[in-house]
């Protein structure tokens, strides 16, 4: 057994980015986390500096290292779950970015990702990759570096250029530029990587202009990639042992290890991810089959539906209207009202995610009358994730053939009571709640845990204590089908109409 007393995960979001020591019994002991910019070049275009998100994994990890009163040599293993999907382009001689990282989140690439579909490219995309074609994911980002970057093909042509996700990066810079890898669950969101064969592939490379020599290596999510730079550590040896997507490591996190066994995190975005094993499930309903992790930390499949804004739609209403003065008052808000009075907040601000995958939807506020005040809009906002919730699941479970015991549920907006008893009354399934706010942290802990032996088994990581609380349904059938009614109604108005 591994005799070092923590281990240090980051978990690099969208928004922020935290360090996290976890000890032998799975408890976070201590965070620090620090928020960053977010670039908007023009309407749509969303950006990172990554040479910030390297600066700041530096700074939270002294800060969280100094707050538990230990150094490097208490550290058994670090470990690292990160926002997907955004793109990063850098030079191997000198360590710096050619651009800004391409967010997610980002839209330039969705009139070439149309054009893609138009030459009837989708379908082989998505059988290898079990992706729908969108700007969402990291290829068409890629692309468009290579060509709008002036010195992209002079490094590309000197062997000197590198891509990666942010994990790959911010292991790349852990590692003093030693580690260049990715692992499978970051690899199947790149739209680059076949699920199947479980190796990059020729054709999507091809397709999108991508040299196999801009690649990092594709390993499993627990195993020992190299190690921290020593110049970091005063010398000391600690492993880089755990990569996981911020989604999978949720999943991970959340023990859902078996078939059939679902997760939703609710921050930015909300994602459902239902665990179906060894077999993928092709979605003929706009759902993703992605990579995820089982018990021993080796690769499983998943269904993943991804919902674009749930927490943002809070934040949007918190700083762009101002109508909410601080975030703990949403529920006294929402419960302000005994219904949502017919409206219906539909957040499109950056297209419509599962099951619509509609890029040129827009947002848009349903319903209002004179009457209708801000405790109306911040309802809406919070029902809407439960809205979505309900339509991935209802296709989730339809295309794996599998029912839906209970949705464990994380992430920050699940502080929300009145959001968890909505989203149970509109599932008709029990939720539960981790009282844990660092689930995704935990899951990439776990896996670099197994990794260097700091826990023997995935049986032990099991046995591990954990809080929850559980939220019944109680609404009745003809409540829910009304309200329903009334979203899928207001969705018809916000698609585009290439889409309808």
């Amino acid at each position: 057994m591994n005799e070092r007393r923590y281990l240090l995960v980051f978990d690099h979001g969208t928004t922020s980015i935290r360090a996290c020591l976890m000890d032998r019994e799975g408890v976070i002991v201590a965070r620090n986390q620090e928020q960053f910019e977010q670039i908007y070049p023009q309407p749509g275009w969303v950006e990172h500096d990554a040479n910030t998100l390297w600066q700041i994994t530096l700074r939270v990890s002294e800060a969280v290292l100094k707050q538990q009163g230990i150094g490097w040599a208490d550290v058994a293993a670090v470990g690292l779950t990160n926002q997907r999907e955004t793109t990063v382009l850098w030079d191997r001689q000198t360590g710096e970015p050619i651009h800004h990282a391409i967010v997610w989140q980002c839209r330039r690439t969705a009139d070439r990702c149309e054009t893609l579909k138009q030459q009837g490219h989708a379908a082989m995309i998505g059988q290898k990759t079990g992706l729908v074609l969108d700007a969402y994911f990291s290829a068409s980002k890629i692309e468009w570096l290579l060509k709008n970057v002036p010195k992209a093909q002079e490094l590309l042509a000197q062997d000197r250029l590198l891509f990666g996700t942010v994990d790959t990066w911010i292991l790349w810079k852990l590692s003093g530029g030693q580690a260049n890898v990715t692992d499978a669950t970051n690899a199947s969101r790149t739209m680059l990587y076949n699920i199947h064969t479980r190796q990059w592939d020729a054709d999507l490379l091809t397709l999108f202009g991508v040299s196999p020599k801009l690649l990092p290596a594709v390993k499993q999510s627990n195993e020992v990639y190299g190690a921290v730079d020593p110049a970091l550590t005063g010398g000391v040896h600690v492993p880089l042992a755990g990569i996981a997507g911020d989604q999978q490591a949720a999943l991970h996190g959340q023990k859902c290890w078996t078939p059939g066994t679902a997760k939703s995190t609710y921050g930015t975005g909300a994602f459902l991810v239902m665990n179906t094993g060894d077999q993928p499930v092709h979605s003929t309903q706009g759902l993703l089959t992605t990579l995820a992790t089982n018990a021993q930390g080796k690769p499983a499949y998943a269904l993943e539906g991804a919902i674009f804004f749930a927490g943002a739609a809070i934040e949007w209403l918190t700083k762009k209207l101002g109508a909410i003065e601080h975030v703990r008052d949403i529920d006294t808000l929402a419960q302000s009202l005994e219904s949502n009075e017919g409206v219906y907040l539909v957040p499109a601000f950056a297209g419509l995610g599962a099951p619509y995958w509609d890029a040129n939807a827009r947002a848009g506020i349903f319903g209002l009358t004179q009457d209708s005040g801000k405790a109306h809009l911040v309802r809406a906002a919070l029902e809407a994730m439960a809205y979505q919730t309900r339509e991935v699941l209802d296709a989730m479970q339809q295309e794996a053939h599998l029912s839906l015991e209970a949705l464990r549920v994380d992430g920050g907006v699940t502080r929300s009571n009145f959001l968890m008893q909505f989203l149970a009354d509109m599932l008709n399934v029990p939720v539960v709640r981790a009282d844990d706010p660092e689930l995704t942290a935990k899951g990439a802990g776990y896996l670099a845990g197994l990794a260097v032996g700091f826990w023997a088994s995935p049986e032990e990581i099991a046995r591990l204590p954990e809080q929850t609380e559980r939220f019944e349904p109680r609404m009745d059938a003809e409540t829910r089908d009304s309200l329903m009614a009334g979203w899928r109604q207001a969705v018809s108005r916000v698609l585009s109409r290439s889409s309808k």
